[in-house]
């Protein structure tokens, strides 16, 4: 479902509480890219979280 990138920009941004700018330089990408990664990540998850679950989509 999410990439190796997706998956570690969702960890360290929810879970360890880092700013785009902190991950992009742990990730060596841009913050411009981290953004990308988040967004796509989101959208992935509500497209799947909301097929099981009804929540999560646009309304």
């Amino acid at each position: 479902m999410l990439t190796e990138k997706e998956k570690q920009v969702i960890l360290l941004y929810y879970y360890e509480d880092m700013t785009l700018k902190e991950i992009s330089a742990a990730l060596e990408v841009s913050e411009s890219r981290v953004s990308q990664l988040h967004t796509k990540a989101l959208q992935k998850m509500r497209k799947v979280l909301g097929e099981y679950m009804g929540i999560l989509t646009n309304q």
